[in-house]
């Protein structure tokens, strides 16, 4: 891998985190992780680095901070254009698109996945058919192609897939399953983590069904 002065303010369970390291390994960039307990304390350099948010990612090259995780991965792709596995689209037009897709998942997946595992009842079968429907829009998005940006795994697919490592919770508390509701969306996902980039960062789905639960009881929806 290339040698560079990275560093990733992370958080184990994070999607957001997670699409960044994705990128640096597509990019076959070399970096340090510094895992940030969230629960129990943020950091001083967490605090420094991200003084607006004061939340991860945060990615410091050479010192100087990144934040946001789709800027972060937008930042990767244009600082190391000459390293392998470009992932914007090399059209304006692609990019646009590669952006609004972006965009799209950013505000609805978390906070659609957030609201079925803070539900009950009613509310939760709403947020099921919200999350659903989500899911259907992308499967319009990616067509019959084998990933967002065509033929190659691209920014679309850094952003969208992290955030499938929360699914199994989503589905056993929502009481779903994604390969029955969206199964072309579910392909896709299958496709994904064949990756190296993908496979080598994705965390194990029990765990983090465990750290929703914990979740839960903090929010007092046991």
């Amino acid at each position: 891998m290339a040698k560079e002065d990275l560093r990733l303010l992370d958080f184990w369970v994070s999607p957001f985190c997670m699409r960044v390291k994705i990128a640096l390994a597509e990019k076959g960039l070399a970096f340090d992780s510094q895992e940030e307990d969230l629960l129990g304390g943020k950091s001083e350099l967490l605090l420094k680095s991200n003084p607006i948010y004061q939340k991860v990612p945060v990615l410091l090259d050479s010192g100087k901070p990144i934040v946001e995780s789709s800027n972060i991965v937008y930042y990767i792709d244009e600082k190391f254009a000459n390293t392998k596995n470009t992932l914007l689209p090399s059209c304006a037009y692609g990019r646009s698109r590669a952006r609004f897709w972006a965009d799209f998942i950013d505000k609805k997946i978390y906070e659609a996945g957030m609201a079925i595992w803070r539900s009950k009842g009613e509310e939760l079968e709403i947020a099921k058919k919200d999350f659903i429907d989500i899911l259907k829009k992308l499967e319009g998005a990616l067509g019959d192609k084998d990933y967002f940006g065509g033929d190659n795994f691209g920014y679309v697919d850094v952003i969208a897939i992290s955030m499938t490592s929360w699914f199994h919770a989503y589905e056993k508390f929502g009481r779903f399953k994604v390969e029955k509701e969206c199964p072309k969306f579910d392909a896709w996902t299958k496709r994904c983590l064949k990756r190296e980039s993908v496979a080598g960062v994705f965390p194990d789905p029990k765990k983090v069904y465990e750290f929703v639960v914990m979740l839960r009881k903090m929010h007092a929806v046991e």
